[in-house]
């Protein structure tokens, strides 16, 4: 039996974090456009479920926010003057442009790359590639950012390979491991990793954008050095995509030999089903299928049942969701969830319903916020230990979001220059409490 471990790195919910509704497909970014946001309380929810799944007895980590707004950007596109100066001529003469340089969402750590762990690599390395998120302006900004935390994180070149995200173009549009899953007997062991790609690069669509292609997916498992016998490619199906699945992960996620998923999540079902059965050597691949006659896609996206974690926790004989508890308050979902795990030998039998509601109203559930990553005890002590929470981490980060956060962010106020001073005092301070450097952030150099 393998000592490896899947842990969880969630991102911190940033000081700007507000509602501008410039996710098109994410149907709960559109609904909430415009509404006043708490940061604050955005934050200290995010870091009140990742301090739950270390009282459950998992390992935890924590990634930090990107610089927001992105002035650096701004000056790139022509803007002068101070720091503060720059933000009020952007957003007085290029709303749109200031809005992008403005969203906190790096806070989805599940958007930030694709993971492949050691036992999966031919070169017996941890492989990570950053996502280019190339379908959304907004988006796009991350991934100069990603790397960098991602190469502070994994600092050892013998043990980790960080890849820099794919040349951002509609022909290798990737975003990251929210249309990824793996599947394996134990963590530590060789798994079948699943792609899930909307589209191929000489296709379109009508309708949502599909933003995943299967030529990224490609690429990525090229630079992983997967085993092409162990790798799947799967199409997400249309329907689930124009419901408002604008990522797998909101139809479908997986852990260990589970696949829990929408009836409707793929184009091919019994193809995938298929085709991992017979590339799973080792593996007993168990598949939770949820009919559309008992929770419609409709309700599995406003709900965002499949954006769940799926967990082992220590010493458990099933695996336990951690829902958002808009699973439990919508009728459908709590009667599935509440059936699911009472079934003789359930293979999710318990689950954990977390608060997250600030998240959830921008379109991102727990899964969301989380960057699934497998290490061995040598890799674990060859990451940077300054990103793996405790207790004492845990409380000098409730510590700084309450200092420097702001309770609300109405529309309105987004516009104000002394946000800059704010968000880039913060960001300084969090340099000293996590292990990021004096020149991590691009104001630091200025």
């Amino acid at each position: 039996m393998s000592d490896a471990e899947e842990i969880n790195f969630d991102g911190l919910v940033g000081p700007t974090h507000n509602y501008a509704g410039l996710s098109e497909g994410n149907l709960a970014s559109a609904r909430n456009a415009n509404m006043v946001a708490r940061p604050r309380e955005a934050a200290l929810q995010g870091l009140a479920k990742m301090q739950r799944l270390r009282a459950l007895g998992l390992s935890q980590g924590v990634l930090p926010p990107h610089e927001r707004p992105n002035i650096s950007w701004l000056r790139s596109l022509g803007f002068s003057g101070s720091d503060g100066e720059v933000w009020e001529r952007a957003w007085k003469s290029e709303p749109t442009i200031a809005r992008a340089a403005l969203a906190a969402s790096a806070m989805w750590a599940a958007n930030a790359a694709t993971i492949s762990p050691s036992a999966d690599c031919a070169d017996g390395r941890l492989h990570a590639t950053v996502a280019n998120l190339q379908t959304m302006l907004h988006r796009i900004l991350e991934g100069e950012q990603t790397e960098r935390t991602l190469q502070r994180l994994l600092p050892d070149e013998a043990r980790f390979a960080v890849h820099s995200a794919l040349l951002p173009h509609d022909a290798l549009s990737d975003e990251g491991a929210a249309n990824h899953m793996r599947m394996a007997a134990e963590p530590g062991a060789r798994g079948v990793e699943i792609f899930v790609y909307g589209r191929k690069a000489s296709e379109t669509k009508a309708g949502f954008p599909a933003r995943q292609t299967l030529e990224a997916c490609h690429a990525i498992a090229r630079s992983h050095a997967l085993d092409p016998a162990r790798t799947v490619f799967a199409r997400q199906a249309p329907q689930a995509i124009d419901a408002g699945a604008f990522h797998n992960d909101v139809v479908a996620v997986a852990h260990e030999q589970v696949l829990f998923h929408h009836e409707d999540a793929f184009a091919d079902k019994a193809a995938l089903y298929a085709e991992v059965q017979g590339k799973a050597d080792g593996l007993a691949p168990i598949f939770v299928e949820v009919p559309r006659d008992r929770v419609g896609l409709e309700d599995a996206v406003t709900s965002y049942l499949f954006n769940s974690q799926l967990l082992r926790l220590p010493g458990a004989s099933s695996l336990t969701l951690i829902a958002p508890t808009e699973v439990r308050e919508n009728n459908k979902t709590a009667s599935y969830v509440t059936e699911m795990i009472v079934q003789p030998n359930a293979a999710i039998g318990q689950v954990e319903y977390v608060e997250v509601r600030e998240s959830m109203r921008n379109g991102g559930g727990p899964a969301c916020l989380r960057l699934r990553i497998v290490m061995t005890p040598a890799e674990r002590a060859a990451a940077a230990p300054g990103f793996f929470l405790d207790d004492t981490l845990a409380a000098k980060l409730e510590g700084w979001i309450t200092r420097h956060y702001r309770e609300e962010l109405a529309p309105d106020d987004l516009a104000d220059p002394a946000l800059v001073r704010e968000t880039q005092s913060a960001l300084d301070e969090l340099t000293r409490i996590l292990p990021l450097g004096a020149d991590f952030y691009p104001f630091q150099g200025r």
